[in-house]
């Protein structure tokens, strides 16, 4: 082993190889500091006298399945010139940790492909050692989001965990990246984000959001000049959650044994867009037989079919005018459901229509919230909440494959 290896190997610069020891499987370098690196690390004068030394040990890179360590002799000086008495400094590794700076390079470049446990299992290392390498490189990286450039964003939230656990996510609708994430829900959940927002001075034209109350509360007060924008999918899924309550409820006032027996077991044919419909399963006509034994689910199933048609217009005008008319037809319509549901548009009419104006949804964030999912049920859970919001802050760089 020669000085220059050290160098190239583990990138160890600036100290002199002494020898090699194997004891017990595994691979000890001794090495020594060059003269010119023995002075103050306070001041970084070369003016220093000794005051004794300590042996430590640091793991690096491994070779092969060989564990692979560092020792060497630190000297400890007085400075002469600003009286400072410390260790000299150790370049190639950080403070007191156990490792040098390479393992730690190696270590991240393993757990980009590999999970915390089988990164510390081909280590023969412990996980929380693994885990602290990570968690301060990602803590490192969530510095780095600027927030000066968001023009459109969208706001959900996310259950975590058991209990309502929840997490309340930000995402850059233009970069795809999740730029905030707080704990719990609500306008309390955002607060440390706009927080930030006021030092970064960002000019954001649209957040995009379910009818929350809160968040539309929190947009409002933060981001007065902000365009609301009402996801459409949300939109549809509260009425399709109406269409269930009132099969059940239909289900339950149904007098004949035979209307009872039709309407059981078709919530999904009614959630169903027309076109999925499967013929094989003669999926379609369970759906005619149901609709014609019962005229209040007919009408509101064909008012959802219409409700979807708001967002597929050439115009805002003409989305206005099919939404009115909408609303106008639940009203008349005499079915309770209805005619609440035409209420709750009425209230969010402006952000149900601001789609037109910046055609934007939380479809994207949607997907960052399924592969949050997907990285939790990986990880058998997160007992670590920070840790678990700084993985979400970075897993725009994730991907999920299929391998071997």
């Amino acid at each position: 082993m020669s000085t220059s290896e050290l160098y190239h190997e583990f990138g160890i610069k600036g100290y002199d190889y002494v020898n090699t020891l194997r004891p017990e499987c595994k691979t000890v370098f001794t090495i020594k500091p060059h003269k010119q690196e023995v002075r103050c690390s306070v001041c970084q004068s070369r003016n220093v006298g000794s005051r004794g030394h300590v042996w430590r040990e640091w793991r690096t890179v491994p070779i092969g399945k060989r564990p692979v360590f560092v020792m060497m002799d630190i000297p400890r000086v007085g400075c002469k010139d600003c009286g400072a008495i410390r260790q000299i400094h150790v370049s190639f590794a950080v403070g007191q940790r156990s490792y040098t700076r390479s393992f730690e390079r190696y270590v991240l470049d393993l757990s980009r492909h590999m999970t915390i446990q089988d990164v510390a299992r081909h280590l023969n290392v412990g996980w929380d050692i693994v885990k602290d390498i990570q968690k301060r490189e990602l803590t490192q990286q969530s510095h780095k989001i600027r927030l000066r450039h968001l023009r459109v964003i969208a706001i959900d939230e996310i259950c975590v965990g058991h209990g309502q656990k929840y997490l309340t996510v930000v995402l850059d609708l233009r970069s795809g990246r999740v730029v905030f994430v707080g704990e719990g829900k609500g306008m309390a959940a955002l607060e440390p984000f706009w927080k930030r927002l006021r030092g970064a001075h960002p000019k954001i034209k649209a957040v995009a959001m379910d009818l929350s109350a809160a968040f539309r509360a929190a947009v409002e007060k933060h981001l007065p000049k902000a365009v609301i924008v009402y996801d459409h999918f949300h939109v549809v899924k509260l009425f399709n959650e109406k269409l269930s309550d009132l099969r059940r409820a239909m289900a339950r006032e149904a007098t004949e044994k035979m209307e009872k027996k039709v309407i059981k077991g078709t919530r999904w044919l009614l959630l169903k867009n027309p076109e999925h419909l499967d013929e094989g399963r003669n999926e379609r006509q369970r759906l005619e037989d149901v609709l014609a034994m019962n005229r209040p689910l007919a009408v509101a199933y064909y008012m959802k079919e219409d409700l979807r048609q708001i967002w597929d217009q050439p115009d805002k005008k003409t989305a206005r005018r099919l939404l009115d008319d909408w609303i106008r037809r639940a009203e008349a319509s005499g079915i309770l459901i209805l005619k609440k549901f035409a209420h709750t548009l009425a209230t969010h009419r402006n952000g149900i229509l601001a789609y037109y104006d910046y055609p934007i949804s939380t479809g994207p964030l949607e997907g960052t919230n399924n592969k949050i999912r997907v990285m939790q049920r990986q990880a058998y859970g997160f007992r670590d909440t920070e840790f678990l919001k700084l993985k979400i802050l970075s897993i725009h760089r994730t991907s999920y494959k299929l391998v071997g």
